[in-house]
This record gives structure tokens, C-alpha cells and sequence, in this order.
């Protein structure tokens, strides 16, 4: 089924799987069945076509019956070909009548699975940015495609086949005891001797199948991590070639093993089959015969002989299919759970119950007042931290890595909400403000530059989609990346690749200040905005900044002197809190941590300029 992958064999639960099993509610499964419901016409259609093609698969074995008793042994030709067209136009009706069952199966399970990807893509935009960062992304990827894909094979193969397999069990039971009721027991009393033990031969074949499988992930996962570009650059630095060789050639080894212990396995276990299949309709010659040679029942033919090893074959799927469904079923529920479980995630950075649109043109000061902030209680990150950046000022902050300089202007945009204390402008708390509106009049560079895969021109309209291409131009002269862009063959439809990876770091970090000009923000924050650039770039755009900073409040993480002395307040951190706060000078006087930084950092930044220079 897709989206379960690891997940056992048709048939048997895995201990994963037996450890996991989900708690059935009824809330469950009307929550379940709301998806159902938008598509309940098509559902009752799919259903009474169930019970037609139930119908119609009984009539090839009773016509055949006719067939046998009444024209061949009769000698009645004309009779022969009757029943002959009306056995093919009873194969031709019930396969298209299959068709029928299928299209619309499949109709009304891809819309549902179209209803939930929206619904869950839309929940997703609505989780803070914690979530992303502490949730892997192969685990939101498989919730939103292989969990949410896999609910198309609960919906079409789940739930029709539990339906088809009652319909044509019950409907083959009547049909049997109206054949004939001795023969009919005999066979009834034969199917478990055909279903318990292939399961059990099932089982070991399963079993090592499972094991197959787990060792061939393991080989890919070393083939995956030896060849790929970084995983074989370490290899030879560290000259692992021998050990990483020893290593596949060990686990390839078990795969063969363990695929022939397989195969070996299948081979009894179709032999099994094979035996125990053929065993039941035996049983019912053997029956037959004796009730027409010895006991003279002139009741039973050869024709109802060959109906009712027709029917019988006929439950054997159905019957082990229904003894199954407890798993079918926990695996369905195991899905829709872990659906749910996204879901049922409730974004803890959302708006209050009532917000404001406070008038941003004229004031936009910024006041951090006592603010305290963790990821986890026993860890504090930032503790009673207040500083205040007057309209139109820019404010840099410098500290140690790790000392909680991004998270404090992570604040400002609510992409994470104060444990304490407030981050207000012009007074009014962000928490307070419509959080779309209060993210539009902020303007964020951050430190990795990411684009998204399409062209240059689309980048940049993701800040105003309304955006004239005048507009887009002037913007990207003011950060100095209009000449690379129409020197390029395509100018601004030029592709930048996965993650803008056909860019140098230079050519992204201006793009992304050019988004930022496009919005043009009431305030600025720039977390290390220049760090992916050499000096050469960072002398091209720092203009740029200036003209983007003007007249705007902006909160500046920096780590180069040359944008730090431009400040006209700098913050110093460390611990969570604002150990020192002045000028440059000032805060050299004060000898703390911030001559420190200095003398650690910018100055030997300062000295590889002066040597590129010269």
C-alpha cells in the first residue's frame, strides 16, 4: 500500500506494527467518514455495481452447469450455443460493468485524496517556524505525498474489497445450497483446510522476505552514502576504500543469502498451494462420484458437480481476504492516524482572538520589554532582555555564536512568540497585530539566501506579485544584480535551479536584498545579510543596504566591522542578555566581551582585507 512501506506482508502485522496499533473510536471513524461524504452518491453507486458484478460472477458457473448436463449430455446443440453466447455476453457484461467499478473507484478516491493534500498543505502554511525546524522534512514529505496517496488505496482497494469480498461470499453461499446442499457443506468444510495452511506456509515465506528486504535497504543505504559526491570524497581522504569494500561485500552476501532462502521458500510454499487448492475440488469429485455411483442421487450431475468446484474456488480469495481484514484494517487506521496526528497540530503562533492594524507610515519604533524566551523550560535562551530602536535608527547586535542574536529578531515577526515579556511597536504588542499584516511591513535578509526552483523573475515577484517589471528592474539595480541578470541569455526568465544552486552565494544574497527592496518594508532586519560574500560583493551591495536602510527602523545581526561602525547603537549579547550596549568606541573602552569580538573577529577581518587589498 502506498505510504506504508516497511509496514509486513498482506496478511500479517509486523512487531512495529503490533507495538502500534491504533485505538478504533468512533470519533475515528466518523472522522473518517467525513471525507466519505461529499462523494456519497458515487460511493452507493460503486456499491450496488459491487453487488451486480457478485451477481454476474455466479452465472458463468451456473450456465456451465447447463452447459454440461442439460446440452452436451442432452445432445442438444442448439441449446449448446445458446448457452454459449449467453455465457459470453455474461463475461463481456461483467467486465465492463468492472470497468465501470473501477473508474469511478478511482474518481472518488483521488478526490478525496485531493480534499486532504489541500487540507493538510493548507494546516502546514499555518505551523509556526518551529515546527519546520525541529520536524524532519522527509517525515512532512511522506505525511503530505505517500500518507495522504495511500488513503487512495484504503478508499478504492480497502473498503470496496471488504465490500466485494462479503458480497460475492454471501451471494456464492446462496448460489451453493441452491446447487446442492451435501455438496455444498462438503466444500464449505473444505475451505479452512485451503486457507490455514497457506497462511502458515505464507508466514515463513513473508518472514524472510521481510529480512530480504531490510537487508536491501541497508545495501542501498551504503551505496547511497559511498557514491554520492561527498560520501566518496571521504573515503579517499581518509583512504577507507578497503573497509567501506569489506563492508558491501558482507551485507551483498546476506541479501543473497536471504533472497534464495526466500525464493527456496517460495517454491514450497506454490507447491503448498498448488496441493491444497486442487485438494478441496477433489474432495468434491470424490464426494460427487460417490453420491451418483454408489448412493444413486439422482439430484447430483456432473454439471453441479462442476458449479460447485467453480464456487468453491470461487470463495477461496474472498474467505482469506475476509480472515485478513483485522489487518487490512489496522494498517488503514495506522495510516489515517498518522494523517490526523498532523492535523490535530495546533499552531501555537496565530492570531488573537481580536487583532489591529496599527498605521505603520510615520512611527515604527521597537521596544523588547523583559523578554524571555526558551525551547525547552530547564534550557533558558534569552532571559529579561529589553532594548529599545527609535524610528528610522539601525540598531546592530553582535555577541558569540550561540548567544541568541537570530532568535531575538525572530521574535519581531512572530516566526517564534516570547515565553515573557513583549516585543511591541509603537507600542502595541506584535502578538496583538495580524500577523499578515505585521510580516508585510517587515523586511527579512537572512543569512542563507533561498530560492525557490524557477526563474528569476518569479523569485522576485514572490515580494509583490503585482510587481511591474520596471519596478522589478529598479530593485535589482539598487542591489547591483541587474547587469549580471541581463547579461545572461535569458535575463529575468534565466532558471536558478533547486534552491538557487545555478547562483554563487553572491548572486543569491543580492537577489534576495532586491525581494526585500520589492517589498519595500516599514522595518528591516538583516541577520548576517553580507556573510556569503567576499569583500569585492559586499563593497558592491553595501550601498544597496545603505539605501535600503534609509529612513527605515532596522535591527542589524552583523559580524563585520565595516557594517557594525554604521550602526548608531550597537547591542552586545551573551547569554541571552544585553551585556553592553554604546558606540564602537565606547564599548573598546568598556573592555567586555565586545573588545573581545574585536579583537577575535573583526580584527582579523579586518587584516585579510587589508591583505586582499594591498
Amino acid at each position: 500500500m502506498p505510504g506504508m512501506r516497511g509496514m509486513g506482508p498482506r496478511g500479517f502485522l509486523t512487531d512495529e506494527e503490533k507495538q502500534n496499533v491504533p485505538k478504533v473510536t468512533k470519533e475515528l471513524i466518523f472522522r473518517i467518514l467525513k471525507y466519505l461524504r461529499p462523494y456519497w452518491f458515487q460511493l452507493i453507486i460503486v456499491f450496488a455495481i459491487i453487488i451486480i458484478s457478485s451477481v454476474l460472477g455466479l452465472l458463468p458457473s451456473l450456465i456451465t452447469a447447463r452447459i454440461i448436463d442439460q446440452a452436451i449430455l442432452g445432445k442438444d446443440m442448439e441449446l449448446l450455443i445458446k448457452l454459449v453466447i449467453l455465457a459470453i455476453l455474461t463475461l463481456f457484461l461483467s467486465n465492463v460493468v468492472g470497468v465501470l467499478e473501477s473508474y469511478i473507484n478511482s474518481w472518488v478516491s483521488q478526490r478525496i485524496v485531493y480534499d486532504m493534500k489541500n487540507e493538510m498543505f493548507r494546516h502546514l502554511q499555518t505551523m509556526p517556524h518551529s515546527f519546520f525546524t525541529s520536524e524532519k522534512q522527509g517525515d512532512i514529505i511522506t505525511r503530505m505525498n505517500s500518507d495522504i496517496s495511500g488513503v487512495a488505496s484504503v478508499i478504492s482497494s480497502v473498503l470496496t474489497n471488504i465490500i466485494s469480498n462479503v458480497c460475492t461470499v454471501v451471494t456464492t453461499i446462496v448460489a451453493l445450497f441452491n446447487i446442492d446442499i451435501k455438496l455444498s457443506i462438503i466444500g464449505i468444510l473444505v475451505i479452512p483446510l485451503l486457507v490455514l495452511p497457506t497462511r502458515s506456509a505464507g508466514k515463513s515465506r513473508w518472514q524472510l522476505l521481510s529480512q530480504s528486504q531490510a537487508k536491501e535497504d541497508e545495501l542501498n543505504d551504503i551505496i547511497n552514502e559511498s557514491l554520492s559526491v561527498s560520501g566518496s570524497l571521504l573515503i579517499k581522504l581518509f583512504t577507507q576504500e578497503k573497509n567501506i569494500n569489506r563492508k558491501f561485500d558482507t551485507v551483498n552476501k546476506e541479501v543473497v543469502s536471504l533472497s534464495v532462502k526466500e525464493s527456496r521458500a517460495g517454491s514450497w510454499f506454490r507447491v503448498v498451494m498448488g496441493i491444497f487448492t486442487n485438494l478441496g475440488p477433489l474432495l468434491i469429485y470424490l464426494a460427487g462420484g460417490y453420491l451418483i455411483i454408489r448412493m444413486n442421487d439422482t439430484a447430483v450431475t456432473v454439471g453441479t458437480i462442476t458449479a460447485t468446484v467453480n464456487m468453491i474456488n470461487r470463495l477461496y480469495r474472498p474467505v482469506e481476504s475476509l480472515m485478513n481484514v483485522s489487518v487490512t484494517m489496522t494498517r488503514s487506521m495506522a495510516l489515517f492516524t498518522r494523517i490526523f496526528s498532523y492535523l490535530d497540530m495546533k499552531p501555537d503562533v496565530k492570531n488573537a482572538p481580536t487583532v489591529i492594524r496599527p498605521v505603520l507610515t510615520q512611527r515604527t519604533d521597537i521596544s523588547y520589554e523583559n523578554v524571555e524566551f526558551y525551547y525547552s523550560e530547564d534550557v533558558p535562551l534569552i532571559k529579561d532582555l529589553s532594548f529599545k530602536v527609535p524610528t528610522g535608527k539601525m540598531y546592530a547586535i553582535v555577541g558569540p555564536s550561540g548567544s541568541g542574536k537570530s532568535t531575538v529578531v525572530n521574535l519581531l515577526p512572530r516566526l517564534y512568540d516570547v515565553k515573557g515579556g513583549a516585543v511591541r511597536i509603537n507600542g502595541y504588542d506584535v502578538r496583538d497585530i495580524e500577523l499578515s499584516y505585521l510580516r508585510s511591513n517587515i523586511g527579512m535578509v537572512t543569512q542563507e539566501a533561498y530560492m525557490f526552483n524557477g526563474t528569476i523573475k518569479e523569485n522576485l515577484l514572490f515580494a509583490k506579485a503585482d510587481a511591474t517589471q520596471e519596478e522589478i528592474e529598479n530593485a535589482c539595480r539598487i542591489a547591483n544584480i541587474h547587469d549580471f541578470i541581463v547579461s545572461q541569455p535569458d535575463g529575468y526568465d534565466t532558471q536558478v535551479g533547486n534552491r538557487g544552486l545555478k547562483l554563487s552565494g553572491g548572486e543569491k544574497q543580492r537577489l534576495s536584498i532586491a525581494r526585500v527592496i520589492l517589498k519595500d518594508p516599514k522595518i528591516l532586519i538583516l541577520d548576517e545579510a553580507t556573510s556569503a560574500l567576499d569583500s569585492i560583493s559586499e563593497s558592491s551591495i553595501q550601498n544597496a543596504l545603505d539605501i535600503l536602510m534609509k529612513g527605515r527602523t532596522s535591527i542589524v545581526i552583523a559580524h563585520r566591522l565595516s557594517t557594525i561602525l554604521q550602526a548608531d547603537r550597537i547591542l552586545v549579547i551573551s547569554d541571552g542578555k544585553i551585556v553592553e550596549e554604546g558606540e564602537h568606541d565606547e564599548l573598546i573602552a568598556m573592555d567586555g566581551v565586545y573588545k573581545q569580538l574585536y579583537e577575535t573577529q573583526f580584527r582579523k577581518v579586518i587584516q585579510m582585507e587589508n591583505e586582499k587589498s594591498a
